[in-house]
């Protein structure tokens, strides 16, 4: 057991790290004018592409010992990894962990309170009047969160502006850039409303708007899903392109005036075919459930149709493309009469499981040899494939069947069964249990709203203040929430709580953005089987009435069964790879500490491109050969000190991890009548959370100067730093340890 250490230490300790705080940061770089031709690679470098491939949930690491993981049963992906650059094993997410934020951080190489994204894949928002709205995460780039109640953009960033676009580097350097399904780069619905994607790109009352009025779905499948994001060179796939709409991005550092796009696959798809439907790696027209050509839906962006149109860019002349590629533990099924897809949760070692992988590794074989026979490969292209988010199973084990696969509980049509018993569960049920909360908590408590999710984050009417009392006694009453666990020691009963943060540790772990309206009253991070509502569970199998849940307030449900968003070090662990020229072949690092924000600035260093604002991540050198390394960061006291500024600023780094801990502990404290503990827990987090947001800015400013502006930090400013940030992450695991 650690020491306790009184908190007027802690406090003292704090104090004494002011002498380290900041004075000035790196000024905004501004990008230069756009070239003739796309100019990518520094140096000797021979980079003359960029294929950028984000997973939905997939892992390296095996979710059950007796069945291969996701990439082990990808054998064409995990060798090309493996063989030819360096696989990040150690990689990690942000907080919350689901799919937008996940993308959007290895995107912009921002934290989520910097890109606006501090809770996803939807979030919360004060009214003025007090009441919550919610909205997506998922909208185009410039959207508003919404046009009466909150007219501040949706990827909001510092200075309330829009968060800087990622496509812009290449776009300036005479490169067209590719969307295909990514996060927000591209048109994500067809609301017609004042802050709809339709509204906002095509204007109310255009062809495009009203074909979204008149038949939805179709106008889904023409504009929503697919970009390109044109350059200003005279080969551009908007060079006279009568189809090709304003790139707008106003508030841009640097401006971006004269940029064009081509929105959706009805404009997409004759640029980069000459007129034909784009075909998936199998050579079949890649189209909609009712076979429509173009955007097959966000849950059809399955790797044979995801890879088909990322080659089909890259063969016809757009040399950047960033590619998203659906759940592969979900059976994605196409269902022609509602024009969408069915998703149904598998579990590891399943049949449906193990036969999408299978499908998902011949598509990758075919993609790099497709794009092997038209020159592009290892030696001229820069391939960075990751995922958003790690997840945790929630199920038990599988039953083996006589082919070798694994059998979860279901009926006699083969449709996966709820368990509305939790004690009585069979031993191979599948499904995170869903917990209503207006049921489970005491009565009397305040009116509150959730996001609901494996992380609630919690929203009080009237947006009461941290200290309200009634705040403080929600809070603790959800501290001790108890049920079953149907996986763990046949419905053995458990906290469902894992940690707890209010609005001081969301700080420490960048979940406030610079819209006040989004921050939270607090966040449950809770056991990772269990997802988290306002309602009572509902379980209806495949063509019957009969809900399985009926009457229960927990119930397992087999609709979903991988959680994330939560604390765990399964659903933060993931994995990141890396190849091509300037890529070290290390072939798989288990050892380097990693996360999410580290790709943006890893891969615009490689190509000798830059950002106008300063990232929260830091160029992974340890995957670079030794002449790509920026000549700034070539000091092994520098890579120290990156490394260590990780630990302090990473939310799921040691000072992040650390505080989480003891912001628990100060919030289920209390009583009705004394909050002393969580008085004095509460000040000594503001103090070291000051201090780290001092540190971690000069760190980051300083590591970015040397990467991109030609700067090298001095060794005293090394030797200081370092011993900031190892002060501080101390600071932090004895208040950690003290406040239990």
């Amino acid at each position: 057991m650690k020491p306790k250490v009184k908190l007027s230490a802690l406090a003292a300790l704090a104090a004494a790290l002011i002498v380290l705080a900041a004075t000035g940061v790196a000024g905004a770089r501004t990008g230069g004018a756009p070239t003739a031709g796309c100019q990518l690679g520094a140096g000797n470098s021979k980079i003359k592409h960029v294929i950028y491939l984000q997973f939905d949930n997939v892992h390296y690491r095996r979710d059950a010992s007796n069945v291969a993981s996701d990439l082990e049963q990808m054998p064409h992906l995990l060798s090309f990894l493996q063989d030819n650059g360096t696989l990040f094993t150690n990689d990690h997410t942000i907080l919350i962990s689901h799919t937008a934020g996940g993308i959007l951080s290895s995107l912009t190489g921002l934290y989520p309170d910097r890109n606006g994204q501090t809770v996803t894949n939807a979030y919360g928002y004060y009214k003025p009047d007090g009441t919550i709205g919610f909205s997506s995460a998922f909208k185009y780039w410039t959207d508003q969160v919404d046009a009466t109640f909150d007219p501040l953009p949706n990827m909001v960033t510092d200075g309330q502006k829009t968060t800087p676009a990622p496509w812009v580097p290449y776009t300036r350097a005479g490169c067209d850039v590719g969307g295909v399904g990514t996060a927000n780069i591209e048109l994500e619905n067809t609301s017609t409303n004042a802050t709809g994607d339709m509204t906002r790109v095509f204007g109310t009352g255009s062809p495009e708007w009203n074909e979204a009025v008149a038949t939805p779905t179709v106008a889904q499948t023409d504009f929503v899903g697919i970009a390109v994001h044109c350059s200003q060179a005279p080969g551009s796939k908007c060079a006279g392109n009568a189809s090709a709409k304003p790139d707008q991005l106003p508030d841009e550092p640097g401006g971006y005036n004269g940029f064009q796009a081509l929105f959706g696959a009805k404009y997409v798809d004759p640029a980069i075919s000459g007129g034909a439907c784009v075909n998936d790696t199998a050579g079949q027209a890649i189209a909609d459930p009712d076979g429509h050509c173009g955007f097959p839906g966000f849950d059809g962006m399955l790797a044979n149709n995801t890879l088909g149109y990322v080659e089909q860019m890259q063969e016809n002349g757009v040399p950047v493309t960033f590619g998203y590629i659906s759940d592969v533990h979900d059976a994605h099924s196409p269902n022609p009469v509602t024009d969408s897809y069915v998703s149904t949760a598998t579990g590891p070692g399943e049949a449906a499981h193990d036969a999408q992988l299978k499908s998902y590794d011949t598509a990758f074989a075919a993609f790099f040899q497709n794009l092997a026979a038209h020159g592009i490969d290892r030696s001229n292209t820069l391939f960075v494939v990751t995922v958003d988010e790690g997840d945790h199973f929630a199920g038990g084990a599988g039953v083996p069947q006589a082919d070798g696969t694994l059998q979860y509980a279901q009926d006699a049509s083969g449709n996966h069964t709820a368990c509305a018993v939790l004690t009585a569960c069979p031993s191979n049920q599948i499904g995170e249990v869903n917990a209503n909360l207006n049921a489970i908590l005491p009565s009397g408590e305040p009116l509150f709203s959730i996001h609901n999710d494996d992380a609630p984050t919690f929203y009080l009417n009237g947006n009461p203040g941290r200290t309200d009392p009634t705040v403080r006694k929600l809070e603790r009453d959800v501290a001790g929430l108890t049920a079953p666990d149907p996986y763990v020691g046949n419905g053995k009963t458990v906290s469902m709580v894992d940690n707890l943060a209010d609005p001081v540790e969301e700080q420490a772990l960048h979940m406030v953005d610079a819209d006040s309206n989004r921050t939270p009253t607090f966040t449950l991070f809770g056991n990772d089987d269990y997802f988290f509502t306002t309602s009572d569970p509902s379980y209806k199998a495949p063509g019957s009435s009969v809900n399985q849940c009926a009457g229960v307030h927990l119930c397992a449900v087999p609709g979903f069964a991988w959680n994330h968003g939560d604390d765990q070090t399964e659903i933060g662990n993931t994995w990141a790879g890396i190849v091509g020229p300037g890529v070290a072949a290390n072939g798989v690092d288990s050892q380097t500490w990693t996360d999410h924000t580290n790709l943006r600035p890893t891969i615009l260093a490689l190509v000798g491109l830059k950002d106008d604002y300063q990232h929260d991540g830091r160029v992974l050198t340890e995957a670079l050969d030794p002449g790509a390394v920026p000549k700034g960061l070539r000091s092994p006291l520098t890579q120290q000190l990156a490394e260590v500024y990780e630990q302090l600023n990473a939310p799921f780094g040691e000072f992040g991890q650390e505080t989480l801990v003891a912001s628990t502990h100060a919030v289920e404290s209390g009583t009705a009548t004394t909050d002393a503990k969580y008085t004095r827990i509460e000040a000594a987090l503001q103090a070291l959370t000051k201090q780290r947001d001092a540190l971690a800015g000069r760190i980051s400013s300083q590591l970015d100067a040397a990467a991109f502006g030609g700067g090298r930090l001095t060794l005293p400013e090394e030797l200081v730093e370092i011993a900031g940030a190892r002060l501080l992450i101390g600071a932090a695991q004895l208040l950690a340890a003290s406040s239990g």
